[in-house]
C-alpha cells in the first residue's frame, strides 16, 4: 500500500483498537508502525493483536512493522490509609521506607535506591509534577521534604527525580520478562523506558540477542547529557516529551526536540517524535490547532515518525486521529517551505563509499526525472543511509528478509518490498523495474535509480549506483540472468 507523504505514523494499539476491523482500519488510514505497550495488557492480549496485526500484513501483502514498548522502572509511593491527602505549599513531608499506610505527614517510598541518590536540594516530583518538593534532609531510608507546590497527593502516584542520575537499570524484572516474551513472538523493535547511559541499551541488546532492533526513549535529563553515546549504540530514538516535560522545564522541551531530532538524522538512525500530539482527540473528533501545528513542527524538523499513544489506543475517534495526522503530513510535505528546511538541515557526511553512493543518488534524482531511488539491502544500512539524505522521489526499499522489511517500515521515505534474493546486479535492476510500475512509482520508460551492493547477499558493500529505464522489453525479456 503506497502513502502519498514520507513520514511514518505509529499507532498505538489499546482497548480501542483491540480487534482486527479497526486495526485494519488504522492501517488504511494510515497507521505504518503498530506501537504494543506493556505497561498496559496482558500477555495474552499482546499475543492477539500481535496475531491480528501478522494476519493484516498476510491479507494486504504490504510487511507491518509492530514496536514493543517496555513499561521500564516505574517508581511510585505506596498507598495511604485515607486513600489521599493534601500536601500544603511551604509544609513538611517525608518519603521512607515504613510500609504503614501514608498520612497527611508522610508515605512510603519502596525505592532505597532513591534515597541512596538524594541529597539536600534534591528535586522530587509526583504525579507528573503537579506536586513538587525539596529534599531538606535525607538518609539511607527518608527523605524529609518541604513542599514547593502543594496539591492532593493519592495512592501510587509515580515520582520522578530529575536532578540525579538513580542507580536504576533500565531493564526491571517485568521488564526482562517481557522483552524475552516479544522476542519470541516476533516484534520489530524494542523502545526502552527511562534510558539514562549507553549501558542500559547494551544490556537490552544483549537479551534481545538480534531479534528486534533497539530504540532508546528520551525521556530524563540523564539521557539528553549522553545523548550521544546513547545515539551511538542505539538503532533508533524516540523523543518521548511526556516525562520529559515533566522533569525538565516545558520552554526547555522544544529545543531539546530539534537537537535530538537533528543528531539522529544525521546518524542515519529513525527518530519518532512521540506524547500528547493529538492529546484532545481522545474525547473531540477534532484536534486543537496547536496540536496540528505541533505534528506539523515535528515534520517540518524531519522527524522520521510522529506517534499516537492514548489518541489510539484508548481515546473515542482512533481512526480519525490517524487520518489527521496523515492529512497534516500530507499538507506540511506539499509546502515549499517544507522541501527548503528539509534541504538546509542536510548533514553532509561523506565518510564511506556507501555515503559517496547515496548522495549520488539524491543528486541524480534532484537533477533529473528519476521516479524513485531502489535500494537493495539485507540490514537496511543502505536504505538508512539514504533516507539520511531525505530525497525528493520516493525510497523503494528491496529486501529478501521480511524482518528488514519490516524494522524498515519506521524509517522515512521508505516503501518496502520484499524480493526474491538477488545474485547479479542485471536481475536487481530487472527486479527494482517491476516492483516500481507495480507499485506505481514510475511508468513505462521512465527511470529509477538502482542502488545495491555487489557481491549480492554480503553486508555493507553498497558501492553501485545505475539510472534504468522501466522499459518493457527489458522486464519481460525471461530470465534476469
Amino acid at each position: 500500500m503506497r502513502r502519498l507523504r514520507n513520514v511514518k505514523i505509529v499507532a498505538t494499539l489499546g482497548p480501542a483498537s483491540n480487534d482486527y476491523a479497526t486495526i485494519r482500519a488504522l492501517f488504511e488510514a494510515g497507521a505504518d508502525v503498530f506501537r504494543l505497550n506493556m505497561s498496559h495488557g496482558s500477555h495474552d492480549d499482546i499475543r492477539a493483536r500481535h496475531q491480528m496485526l501478522r494476519q493484516i500484513e498476510a491479507d494486504t501483502g504490504t510487511p507491518v512493522c509492530i514496536l514493543a514498548d517496555l513499561q521500564g522502572p516505574k517508581l511510585r509511593v505506596g498507598t495511604f490509609a485515607n486513600g489521599s491527602e493534601e500536601l500544603v505549599e511551604r509544609g513538611r513531608f517525608r518519603l521512607d521506607l515504613d510500609p504503614a499506610p501514608g498520612t497527611a505527614e508522610r508515605v512510603n517510598l519502596p525505592h532505597p535506591e532513591i534515597f541512596a541518590a538524594l541529597e539536600p536540594g534534591s528535586s522530587l516530583l509526583v504525579n507528573d509534577g503537579k506536586i513538587r518538593l525539596e529534599v531538606a534532609d535525607c538518609g539511607p531510608d527518608f527523605a524529609d521534604c518541604i513542599v514547593t507546590v502543594g496539591g492532593t497527593i493519592s495512592n501510587r502516584k509515580g515520582v520522578n527525580v530529575p536532578d540525579v542520575v538513580l542507580p536504576l537499570a533500565a531493564l526491571s524484572e517485568k521488564d526482562r520478562r517481557d522483552l524475552e516474551f516479544v522476542c519470541e513472538l516476533g516484534v520489530d523493535w524494542l523502545a526502552l523506558s527511562f534510558v539514562q547511559r549507553p549501558e542500559d541499551v547494551e544490556e537490552a541488546r544483549s537479551l534481545a540477542r538480534g531479534r528486534a532492533a533497539i530504540l532508546s526513549k528520551i525521556e530524563k535529563p540523564a539521557a539528553v547529557k549522553a545523548y550521544d553515546a546513547i545515539l551511538a549504540v542505539s538503532d533508533g530514538i524516540m523523543v518521548a516529551r511526556g516525562d520529559l516535560g515533566v522533569e525538565l522545564p516545558v520552554q526547555a522541551v522544544p529545543p531539546i526536540q530539534k537537537r535530538l531530532v537533528r543528531g539522529a538524522r544525521a546518524a542515519a538512525k529513525p527518530v519518532i517524535v512521540a506524547t500528547q500530539m493529538l492529546e484532545s482527540m481522545i474525547d473531540s473528533p477534532m484536534p486543537t490547532r496547536a496540536e496540528v501545528s505541533d505534528v506539523a513542527t515535528a515534520i517540518y524538523e524531519g522527524a522520521d515518525a510522529v506517534m499516537l499513544s492514548a489518541e489510539s489506543a484508548a481515546g473515542s475517534y482512533p481512526i480519525e486521529a490517524v487520518m489527521t495526522m496523515n492529512n497534516t503530513a500530507i499538507s506540511v510535505e506539499s509546502d515549499p517551505v517544507y522541501r527548503d528546511i528539509i534541504e538546509a538541515s542536510r548533514a553532509a557526511k561523506r565518510a564511506s563509499v556507501a555515503d559517496a553512493i547515496v548522495a549520488a543518488a539524491r543528486e541524480i534524482a534532484e537533477t533529473t526525472p528519476i521516479k524513485a531511488i531502489c535500494c537493495f539491502t539485507q540490514t537496511g544500512k543502505t536504505v538508512s543511509l539514504v533516507a539520511r539524505e531525505r530525497p525528493r522521489v520516493p525510497i523503494l526499499a528491496l529486501t529478501p528478509l521480511v524482518e528488514t522489511a519490516r524494522r524498515l517500515s519506521l524509517t522515512w521515505g521508505t516503501h518496502c518490498v520484499v524480493t526474491a534474493p538477488q545474485e547479479r546486479f542485471k536481475g536487481a535492476v530487472i527486479c527494482a523495474a517491476r516492483a516500481a510500475l507495480s507499485d506505481g512509482f514510475a511508468q513505462e520508460h521512465e527511470q529509477i535509480a538502482v542502488v545495491a551492493g555487489v557481491p549480492f547477499n554480503v553486508r555493507g558493500t553498497t558501492n553501485i549506483l545505475r539510472v534504468a529505464p522501466c522499459d518493457e522489453r527489458l522486464i519481460y525479456s525471461g530470465d534476469p540472468e
